[in-house]
């Protein structure tokens, strides 16, 4: 993949991420992870090599400004959850033969990163920042949650990869129109 459509499918991934976090209220967004699950891991599938980091910084840079207050944070838990899914889809061999996507890898490998994400800024608004009290019960919740959302979030991704983006041809070249010339 040429390097200007790469980073035009990261700006254009991160976009995404931003918006999301930069119009939804703060409570709200966290709900809405499995879109930002999806769109790293369409960003895996597109890009393949640190697809998911890139996007996971960039839009963790974009976040992290619109956000000041929880800044730091915002970038570290995007651009960490963008490298779990990289070293998941890695660690699980997400693509097989043709270029599809194996679905259950796809999801075993959202599953696991949304969990960890999840629970890890959990774990520091309860634990480190104090924000929240932490509970059994709710940090139980957040690891459900957080693994369903990986779920829904991988087999959309597979799905929509296999189904409609994996035959995608993005490149910059200009198409030459054949002329005839009588």
């Amino acid at each position: 993949m040429q390097k200007a459509v790469r980073w035009l499918l990261v700006a254009l991934f991160s976009s995404i991420i931003f918006i999301i976090n930069f119009f939804v209220p703060l409570p709200i967004n966290y709900l809405l992870i499995v879109v930002e699950a999806v769109i790293l891991s369409l960003a895996s599938l597109f890009i393949r090599r640190a697809g998911a980091t890139s996007v996971g910084i960039v839009g963790g840079l974009l976040s992290a400004l619109s956000q000041p207050a929880f800044g730091p944070f915002t970038f570290l838990f995007t651009f960490l959850f963008g490298l779990l899914v990289d070293v998941f889809s890695h660690v699980f061999r997400v693509f097989t033969d043709a270029d599809r996507a194996n679905r259950n890898r796809v999801i075993l490998a959202m599953a696991f990163s949304t969990a960890i994400i999840g629970f890890l800024s959990y774990f520091v608004t309860s634990f480190y920042i104090r924000i929240i009290d932490p509970t059994p019960m709710l940090s139980a919740l957040v690891l459900f949650v957080a693994t369903g959302s990986g779920i829904s979030a991988g087999y959309a991704a597979a799905y929509l990869w296999n189904k409609y983006l994996r035959n995608i041809n993005i490149t910059l070249q200009p198409q030459t129109k054949k002329t005839t010339h009588f």
